[in-house]
């Protein structure tokens, strides 16, 4: 399926092929989409829609092959078949893996998962366990040290050797800027405020917990967004399950993005709203939900809804696709809703100056009325943050549980977060933070183009440094992480029920810290684990024929 909402993708394959001296015809770039339509190459181009993009606006998404797809469900349904056997033999005490075996004393104990999840954790799940937990003991910048771990009844326990895995190139962390370091101004500045103020509050913002470093944070931040006020909170996920319940209730509506992170899922959840949901990044299905409920209103009532509230990300953090903000603006202007942004991931590394996917599309901040985002990434802190106009963050002083009943943010974590802030505005006196913000996007750029050189089926935005490795099937998850790791390469691998069923993916988070030569290590690796882990699925032979016959016309 071929999506060309408003400009022809012909065009820019027409400005690629020119850009390396390649002639195409347009009979040959007609067969080159009708190849990528029978292999499932959805391709979505907005550049110009309306006028609302200032610039070329692509992000691609591959559906997975039909063959694949069918493996993919054998292999599930081969390990369900192996699962049940095993638990037949476990009754009967056949199996030597005891450890998995339901002890008599706890038989009549409520369970703690339903059926299904309980068979998927013990038989599934447990395969590859030893994919997560890894526990680290080092710094984990643009490199880390892992304590190696062993198990010997097949991941239900493990046990450590003693042995440290050192110089593991991080590429599964959230370090955009890579200020999650231990040396530098921001780390000094940390100590110096641990030994004047300590380590903890032990008390809320509203009571004994005020800090005069809490009241400079939040007025950096909000000169840093460009909006009226902000306010801090001290974790990330609570900014927004705890926040949007304040923010609507019964009679409103939320229209949330498939994709959204489960905090906003649970916050839009715990609000008692009714949700309704639209297609990922899919401004016609956002639009026709938007005209459906202003035409009928609120069920059996039919009386207008309270409130329309839109919830969107900056960067998808399992797609890596960044939001259709300048549409999704268009929109909400047009029907009269309130829009809540989530820059948990675009913070910091989008934009020229790193103020995230608002400053990236150059919108106008004041056009989105929350605007929320987390510390944990970018800025090597914790926490999060809303910024608005100052009569919304007074109203959630007050009305928000999570500023209400949780203990302030520790003031090294407040300290890490203002000498962060500061070094990307420029106002420590140094390019360093403009430095960061751009060698980040030149290791996106650099690093996507060679994975797809590489033959990887990635998804999302060329300039998000999320960057999603499509694997699929559930025994690749557990080989593509363990064989990395032999080489020194720390990756996160993700699957089901986190993904669809069919669209399991290794994860990589490119850092402005990681080097030409880390990146150029990876790329180096990833033939070897391509090919050990069957993961030629693109069409990079097909592509490169046709690029030998680019000056013969088509017949």
């Amino acid at each position: 399926m071929i999506h060309l909402p408003c400009v022809s993708v012909i065009t820019q394959v027409k400005e690629c092929c020119r850009s390396r001296s390649v002639q195409w015809s347009g009979k040959q770039i007609k067969f080159l989409f009708k190849m990528f339509e029978m292999f499932g190459l959805q391709v979505h181009h907005s550049a110009c829609n309306g006028g609302l993009y200032s610039r070329p606006f692509y992000e691609s998404f591959e559906e997975t092959p039909m063959l694949v797809a069918v493996l993919t469900y054998m292999g599930y349904g081969i390990l369900t078949i192996f699962g049940y056997l095993r638990d037949f033999m476990r009754q009967w005490k056949i199996e030597k893996c005891h450890i998995a075996r339901e002890r008599e004393e706890q038989k009549d104990f409520v369970p703690l998962y339903q059926d299904f999840e309980n068979f998927y954790t013990r038989n599934l799940y447990m395969r590859i366990r030893d994919n997560w937990n890894r526990p680290i003991c080092s710094v984990p910048g643009d490199k880390m040290d892992l304590v190696e771990r062993v198990s010997y009844d097949y991941n239900w326990t493990f046990g450590y050797t003693g042995r440290v895995v050192k110089d593991v190139i991080n590429m599964g962390s959230y370090n955009y800027l890579g200020f999650a370091e231990n040396t530098g101004s921001c780390a000094e500045a940390a100590a110096e405020v641990t030994v004047k103020y300590g380590v903890g509050v032990s008390s809320t913002r509203q009571e004994m917990g005020n800090l005069d470093r809490h009241e400079e944070m939040e007025k950096l931040v909000a000169r840093f967004l460009g909006v009226e006020s902000a306010m801090a909170f001290g974790m990330g996920f609570a900014t927004n399950s705890m926040n949007i319940p304040a923010l609507t209730g019964k009679g409103c509506l939320i229209l949330s993005d498939e994709l959204n992170h489960a905090s906003l899922v649970l916050g839009a959840r715990l609000s008692g709203s009714t949700i309704r949901v639209f297609k990922h990044n899919n401004m016609q299905s956002l639009e026709k939900l938007l005209r459906d409920a202003i035409v009928h209103g609120q069920p059996r009532t039919h009386r207008p809804w309270k409130k329309i509230l839109i919830l969107v990300e900056g960067i998808y953090s399992m797609e890596g696709s960044i939001i259709r903000l300048p549409e999704v603006i268009a929109l909400k202007k047009k029907y009269k809703a309130y829009l809540y942004l989530d820059e948990a991931h675009s913070i910091g590394a989008l934009g020229p100056s790193g103020r995230g996917v608002v400053e990236y599309f150059g919108l106008d901040p004041t056009d989105v009325d929350i605007m929320m985002g987390t510390f944990t990434k970018s800025f090597g802190a914790a926490g999060g943050y809303i910024g608005g106009k100052k009569e919304l963050i007074d109203y959630l002083r007050s009305h928000s549980h999570s500023a209400v009943y949780a203990t302030s943010m520790s003031p090294p974590v407040v300290e890490q977060i203002i000498t962060s802030m500061k070094c990307i505005m420029g106002e420590d006196g140094t390019t360093i933070g403009r430095e960061r913000v751009q060698q980040l996007a030149e290791n996106t750029v650099y690093f996507r183009r060679r994975l797809r050189e590489i033959g990887f089926i990635i998804y999302g935005n060329n300039d998000s440094p999320v960057v999603p490795v499509m694997l699929y099937m559930p025994a690749k998850i557990g080989a593509f992480g363990r064989e990395m790791l032999k080489r020194n390469i720390g990756v996160v691998v993700v699957g089901f029920p986190a993904t669809p069923i069919i669209e399991s993916r290794a994860r990589f988070c490119v850092s402005a810290s990681h080097t030409k030569e880390m990146l150029d290590q990876v790329m180096h690796t990833a033939p070897c684990i391509m090919l050990y882990c069957i993961l030629y699925f693109r069409l990079q032979k097909v592509l490169k024929q046709m690029c030998k016959f680019a000056h013969t016309p088509l017949v």
